[in-house]
């Protein structure tokens, strides 16, 4: 049995219909089911047969829209979602092998209910479970709680963020969200532990269900969380459940490098692959984190068919429905899974250890995934045959962490 690091990771983000705007009007789209049950499971068992690592579900807390700054008001847009930590409780029971990577909001939502409702499906998934922490900086998603004020960002402030310009004011409210991020994975990351293995006894005979001396406060105070703490539910089946984030600068690059276990980021080719692997890099030996495995996916929108001209095509059309061109943070690439294969391990010698694949349109891109670039990446010996690992931790290569409370060695 190979190593698993002899092999590069794949992941899919799922994002309703796909991430093309006009996805949902494709001829073997679902647009009926996508507020459904079934439709997930499909998609998640989809991804599944293609022995992928793990699937991520976008989320959000306000209406999309594809204006960067505020709502729109346009009708020809998928606009609503399911919850994503819900939509993974229920795919959980039903698949095997894949990690759920649900999407959560961390600056409107409180790491104590996320922590148990994390660690609950890792339990129903048998220890398949993580999470990608995302922010959300606009007014109208402050609006929905009014806890807290968010100046709004303005057009300038955008697209300084965009073009990568510095601005003093700017940088210091992108430092602050994102070390409130790093402290709300550090309470995740205590509550988690605040069980150790062995405390829950369960003995009929003496009546002792728990040992209570192996329930611990996290006392966690910082600038913005109080925590006591224990957590309510015992520790997850991988001890901490993965923590993903998704960096496009220096800011969330640290982000990553001081708090995740798997960092998606968005180069153009393989050189600014090799530059930003190299400052998340640095960053983790900033963070004390060198001995530690963090991987670097880079994330990619992917058009797929049997030929570089039929994808063309096929983008187009969407395109010409969508009524403008489609752009992305991320790489588009248009093509063969025979040439994405080929840029894929172009780009892992940049220092890539996987892959995070938006499929631009829901069915057409996933199988092409699942059907045609696996397949592909197992003829060059590039790819797992079969799952090799029970839980996520394991399909990753990442070890199970020790609990940072326990008093005794678990059995």
């Amino acid at each position: 049995m190979s190593d698993p690091s002899d092999f590069l990771h794949l992941a899919v983000a799922l994002d309703g219909a796909g991430w093309h705007p006009a996805a949902w009007r494709e001829p073997d789209a679902r647009p009926l089911e996508l507020f459904t049950p079934k439709y997930w499971v499909e998609q998640v068992r989809q991804a599944e047969r293609g022995l992928l690592d793990f699937v991520t579900i976008e989320d959000g807390l306000r209406l999309q829209s594809d204006d960067p700054l505020e709502p729109d008001e346009r009708t020809d847009r998928v606009r609503g979602r399911l919850d994503a930590t819900l939509i993974a409780a229920r795919v959980a029971p039903v698949t095997s092998h894949i990690g759920l990577v649900p999407t959560a909001v961390v600056n409107h939502t409180e790491p104590f209910h996320l922590s148990k409702a994390i660690a609950t499906i890792d339990y129903a998934s048998t220890g398949r479970a993580g999470v990608r922490v995302q922010l959300d900086a606009r007014a109208d998603t402050n609006a929905h709680f009014g806890r807290r004020e968010i100046p709004p960002l303005r057009p300038e402030d955008y697209a300084s963020i965009r073009d990568g310009i510095e601005v003093p004011e700017l940088q210091q409210r992108l430092r602050d969200s994102f070390d409130e991020a790093a402290d709300y994975v550090e309470v995740l990351r205590r509550l988690w532990d605040s069980w150790e293995d062995d405390a829950e006894i369960r003995d009929v005979a003496t009546g002792r269900f728990i040992d209570r001396d192996k329930l611990h406060y996290i006392d966690f105070q910082g600038r913005w969380f109080s925590v006591k703490g224990p957590s309510i539910t015992p520790r997850p089946p991988q001890g901490q459940p993965i923590v993903t984030a998704l960096g496009h600068a220096t800011i969330p690059y640290q982000l990553i490098a001081r708090s995740a276990d798997v960092g998606f980021v968005t180069p153009h080719d393989a050189a600014q692959a090799a530059a930003i692997v190299s400052e998340i890099r640095a960053e983790q030996r900033a963070a004390a984190r060198a001995d530690e495995t963090i991987h670097v996916f880079g994330d990619l929108v992917v058009f797929l068919d049997d030929t570089r001209e039929a994808a063309v095509a096929r983008r187009q059309r969407l395109d010409e429905r969508a009524g403008a061109e489609y752009g992305s943070d991320a790489l588009i690439f248009t093509g063969t899974p025979a040439e994405l294969a080929d840029l894929l391990l172009d780009w892992r010698g940049a220092g890539l250890s996987g892959y995070r694949l938006r499929p631009a349109a829901v069915p057409h891109d996933l199988a092409q995934i699942t059907g045609g670039l696996v397949p592909e990446l197992q003829r060059r010996g590039a790819f797992r045959t079969t799952y090799a690992a029970t839980t996520l931790r394991g399909l990753l290569g990442l070890p199970r962490p020790t609990n940072r409370y326990a008093t005794t060695a678990a059995a």
